[in-house]
């Protein structure tokens, strides 16, 4: 990880380039951005202009000057601006969240393959200190929520400041051209402490989010551990520790997410009880100016127009808490050192296979802390074409020292050559396409057998599919299979014994 610094810091920083991801898509979210200007005008704008120049003319008052009604054709103009602003409103807004919506998938989905780049490529110590539901919940429910904030942070912070200018805009207009209507612009002095609310509150959620989001890790992990042992629970009678487990686990999630809720509402009812305080002394003031209903409305709706964007930019401020929260959790596996890289300019030579171990030694501490050491001083050499067995107890350091041999670990200390050469400076491709591995646990892909085999194929053999099952005895049973080498496997092997 790198330097701490404070959360808040790191957090706007770390936003931006999740920001850049729309950079491809800026033809789709350009038309977004068009259409959220469009909704905005029509919305802040359009409305109390059409209240305040439209209906006057289709319901004149008793003083107006007007001589004669309308005619059918009059009427029916005056009519068809409610429909048309409407239409107007409701078009840009389909368009501007279908084209949004768009963009935010390819934006989740970049996200999450770069998560998922990213842990191809960091060391097998990274995830021994990592749950796989954990990490599988950082890329589903983290990825999903930055991307949700992604998308309504770049939509609502046009759409809205345009709402709000549309409103204020008519506000100021109606207020000028209306005696004794100019005091409502005093009511936007609430727009201010609206502030004061949206920071405190927003800090809170972001605490709250992160420990929801950290729930919900907790839960896919025990999830993920129950579905990957259905036998192991059955033949121990595990069942029902694992349902209390599972019960436990959904009910933090629960605790943790009710608190995240109550804080992500608590916001928009502060806001409205605040600028309701704003329209009521328009209201009052209004009244005791005996100026009419009909000259009072127009202005009263753009006053809370422009209010509404505050509203609404407050959720965001919220959503964007929560995005933090989100952000940290999948730093820890962006910003997660790769301990096992390639050499800057990595040898490339034909391989033979001549072993030997220098003075090596190997802590699990670099893992674990306050693990004993697993391999240490340790010198051997194996010569090409060599048959080496390693025999000893449990812990004895067989699997660590085999697991130095693909750059599955580095050694703490010492060095391992292979050909004269230190492991370090070979690719990690070459590396491991030299080795022909059968692990203690094997472990068998969701495809057909004939696809399986192919996994292991390297440049170092010339051995054919059949070849390859013929000389480990495989035929067998594999020409038994309905559909031969074409039959899947399923899950980990599991359509097979």
């Amino acid at each position: 990880m790198t330097a701490p610094e404070s959360k808040e810091k790191i957090s706007y920083r770390r936003l931006l380039p999740f920001f850049f991801l729309l950079r491809p898509h800026w033809l789709p979210f350009s038309g977004a951005l068009a259409c959220g200007i469009i909704y905005g005008i029509s919305s802040g704008f359009g409305l109390p202009f059409m209240v305040d120049q439209v209906f006057p003319e289709i319901f004149p008052d008793n003083e107006s000057s007007k001589l004669s009604p309308l005619s059918y054709y009059e009427l029916a103009f005056y009519v068809s601006w409610l429909p048309a602003v409407f239409l107007i409103r409701g078009v840009s807004g389909y368009f501007n969240s279908y084209l949004i919506s768009f963009c935010g998938i390819r934006v989740l989905e970049k996200i999450r393959i770069q998560v998922f780049s990213k842990l191809q490529r960091l060391p097998l110590g990274f995830f021994q200190k990592n749950q796989a539901g954990d990490l599988l919940s950082r890329i589903n429910s983290d990825t999903s929520q930055l991307q949700a904030t992604v998308l309504n942070v770049s939509n609502d912070l046009i759409r809205q400041p345009i709402t709000f200018l549309g409103a204020l805009s008519a506000l100021v207009v109606m207020a000028i051209q209306r005696d004794g209507m100019a005091f409502v612009l005093l009511c936007l002095a609430v727009i201010p402490v609206c502030i004061f609310p949206i920071r405190r509150i927003g800090e809170i959620l972001m605490r709250r989010a992160l420990g929801m989001q950290q729930m919900a890790g907790n839960m896919t992990a025990v999830l993920s551990e129950n579905l990957s042992a259905p036998r192991e629970i059955r033949a121990y009678n595990l069942e029902e520790r694992e349902n209390k487990r599972f019960q436990e686990s959904s009910r933090r999630f629960f605790q943790a997410r009710m608190k995240v809720i109550k804080y992500s509402n608590l916001l928009t009812p502060i806001i409205e009880i605040i600028t309701a305080v704003g329209i009521s002394v328009a209201i009052f003031q209004a009244s005791r100016s005996s100026i009419r209903l009909d000259a009072v409305v127009p202005v009263i709706m753009a006053l809370y127009l422009s209010y509404e964007p505050i509203k609404k930019l407050g959720a965001i401020q919220n959503q964007v808490k929560q995005a933090f929260a989100s952000i940290q959790r999948i730093d820890h596996i962006l910003l997660a050192d790769e301990s096992i890289r390639d050499a800057e300019s990595p040898i490339h030579q034909e391989i033979k296979g001549g072993l030997r171990f220098q003075n090596i030694s190997f802590n699990y501490g670099q893992i674990e802390e306050g693990s004993p050491s697993a391999l240490k001083n340790l010198n051997l050499i194996i010569e090409p074409g060599e048959v080496v067995a390693l025999v000893g107890p449990s812990g004895a350091g067989k699997t660590t020292f085999a697991s130095l041999l693909p750059r599955f670990f580095d050694p703490t200390e010492g060095s391992v050559l292979l050909d004269g050469v230190d492991l370090r400076n070979y690719s990690l491709e070459d590396l491991r396409e030299s080795i022909a591995m059968v692990p203690q646990k094997p472990f068998l892909f969701d495809l057909t057998v004939k696809q399986n085999i192919e996994l292991g194929k390297s440049k170092y053999s010339s051995f054919t599919v059949e070849e390859a099952s013929s000389h480990s005895n495989a035929n067998s049973f594999i020409d038994e299979l309905p559909k031969g080498f074409d039959e899947p496997l399923g899950e980990n092997g599991n359509r097979i014994s």
